[in-house]
């Protein structure tokens, strides 16, 4: 990657001005590889070089993904005047001012939400004409049984002229509380799995993200902890479609 100014890289994260990186480069507060930085006009790789402000490593890339494991009582934005936000729950060695989450989960759904300020890769995800398939779990008050399944596979009429696109739905007999079911969709429609299940006169109880496109939600990720992705999650949430197959395993 080329080569940027130390100041640059460190202000646009938005927690320090360019003065303020000048400051403490003079107090030796911020070091590069181990070494206390030579000036705020230090020549830095962002994507090479290990930055530390007052010992904390701080990530420099131009842009960042993160995987956030959503608790419930979360909102899916960037800021709200009475809610806790999944931008709050990000870390500050993670934080930049310009993440956003790239889709939206329900207030009281958990799961996988990436936040990126990558748009155009957050573009490619959300289009309609790419349909990036997205994995979930739904705790259910019953059973589904083989209609159900017929009926979200041949897409239903969710009512006020939304015509959902077909579904797949299989049951999940792992998972740790029961009745639950496995559903994977390729749109998201305003509270779409509970509409469609209500057509099949069941309730969702709790509803889980497990997986975007063909990567999975990390089974280590706590609750309200998020952490970057690895190359190759981010190759495969880069490719304008998802390999369909890997996110759907299991359920032919």
């Amino acid at each position: 990657m080329e080569q940027i100014r130390l100041d640059k890289a460190i202000s646009v994260l938005g927690e320090h001005s360019r003065r303020d990186v000048k400051k403490l480069v003079s107090q030796g507060q911020i070091t590069v590889n181990g070494r206390v930085a030579r000036g705020a006009e230090e020549k830095i790789d962002p994507e090479r070089d290990e930055v530390r402000i007052c010992g904390r490593k701080v990530s420099l890339t131009p842009h960042v993904y993160l995987m956030l494991n959503k608790p419930q009582g979360v909102v899916s934005a960037t800021r709200d005047p009475s809610e806790k936000t999944v931008v709050d729950l990000v870390p500050r060695e993670l934080y930049r001012r310009d993440i956003f989450p790239a889709g939206r989960l329900d207030k009281d759904t958990t799961g996988f939400v990436l936040l990126t300020n990558d748009g155009a890769l957050a573009h490619r995800i959300l289009s309609p004409k790419n349909h990036i398939p997205k994995t979930y779990i739904a705790v259910l008050d019953r059973p589904v049984d083989q209609k159900a399944v017929e009926l979200f596979a041949a897409g239903m009429d969710l009512g006020d002229g939304e015509i959902c696109r077909p579904a797949l739905l299989a049951e999940e007999p792992s998972w740790e509380v029961q009745p639950a079911a496995r559903i994977v969709l390729r749109e998201g429609l305003y509270h779409q799995i509970k509409r469609m299940f209500a057509k099949t006169d069941r309730k969702v109880l709790a509803l889980r993200r497990i997986a975007m496109g063909g990567v999975a939600l990390d089974p280590e990720l706590a609750p309200g902890c998020c952490r970057e992705l690895t190359a190759e999650e981010r190759e495969l949430l880069t490719r304008e479609t998802a390999d369909y197959s890997t996110c759907t395993r299991g359920l032919e």
